[in-house]
């Protein structure tokens, strides 16, 4: 996957737009001498500034490495010798891949920009649950080794975008992409939304509610999940819609087909907010439309090897696959 100089950045670029949904593992060779490789880090936080530390020191000669610009400083103290640029919007998309050291929050908000520049994110977690983390720090020498070779499986996830449409407006105020979730909650904390949902242009349910929120499968394991959703594999082509503490008979999460578009009105005197991804957020005066569809970039996660989810799922959660139903 090494996109070093012109001729490999055409292949890479045909090779992506190739690639079927799912698991793809690419490798990829080039002589170039220079190579770039981006690395993501919360800046504030020692642990993350030491471990993209130690990854940068052993990578060998020939690397440019693009980080934040908080840390460019501090990071150069500790590795003089590493060629140290900014992320930008316009030298990112010229990466490999873009290595994040942190928990999900972290990742995540590398992932936006990733997805924005169709290049892999490569997660190392140094959180606690770290879904869409790859490995842990004891594997830093495995993840150097790979780096260096170029040898990942991508897996590519689904991603959403929203626009926001005012009272009495036909065009949009405010848009954005989401790769987890968008959330649609109520503004005042002592009363519900009154919220009516539609699915490809025909309605089915108005509910009373704290909120709703729109969940891809990457976003099944975050908020949706602690929400009451289901739990979705990551490469399923489907988003959830969950409601929120709504006082209704039907409540229930339903899943819906990724060519499916979803319309949320904002009905009452009632106003509310939307949050994508828990990082930005927009207020949503009563009488608004969030209108919701698939967006048309998938996010790629680059991995080490085809782990399935499954394992993920049982090492996260310290779900018992053992005990007295197994015995004998």
């Amino acid at each position: 996957m090494r996109t070093c100089d012109a001729s490999i950045r055409s292949w890479w670029a045909w090779a992506v737009r190739q690639m079927s949904l799912g698991q793809t593992t690419v490798r990829a060779v080039t002589s170039s001498a220079e190579r770039r490789i981006a690395v993501w880090i919360h800046a504030s936080r020692p642990p993350a500034l030491e471990a993209a530390c130690q990854f940068i020191a052993a990578l060998p000669k020939g690397f440019e490495v693009l980080v934040v610009p908080d840390a460019r400083e501090q990071i150069q103290q500790q590795v003089p010798s590493a060629r140290l640029v900014d992320i930008t919007y316009q030298a990112l998309p010229l990466a490999e891949v873009i290595v994040v050291f942190g928990g999900d929050g972290t990742i995540l908000r590398a992932a936006e920009r990733a997805l924005e520049s169709d290049i892999p994110v490569l997660g190392v977690n140094l959180g606690h649950v770290g879904f869409l983390a790859e490995l842990e720090m004891s594997q830093m020498p495995e993840l150097v080794d790979h780096v260096v070779l170029g040898d990942f499986v991508l897996e590519h996830r689904m991603t959403i975008e929203m626009e926001l449409i005012p009272p009495g407006a036909d065009t949009p105020s405010w848009r954005s992409v989401a790769i987890n979730e968008v959330s649609l909650e109520k503004a005042a904390r002592t009363k519900m939304i009154d919220c009516l949902v539609s699915i490809d242009g025909l309605p089915v349910s108005r509910w009373a509610c704290d909120g709703l929120l729109v969940s891809t499968p990457t976003g099944s394991t975050a908020y949706a999940f602690s929400a009451g959703g289901p739990v979705m594999w990551p490469q399923l082509e489907a988003y959830v819609v969950v409601p929120l503490s709504a006082h209704a008979l039907f409540a229930r999460s339903m899943v819906l087909a990724p060519q499916s578009r979803v319309h949320l009105d904002l009905l009452s005197g009632v106003d509310g907010v939307v949050v994508c991804d828990g990082a930005r957020v927009a207020d949503v005066p009563a009488g608004s439309r969030i209108e919701i569809r698939r967006y048309s970039h998938d996010l790629m996660v680059a991995r080490l090897s085809e782990q399935p989810f499954t394992s993920r799922l049982v090492k996260k959660f310290a779900l018992p696959i053992e005990g007295w139903r197994g015995k004998g």
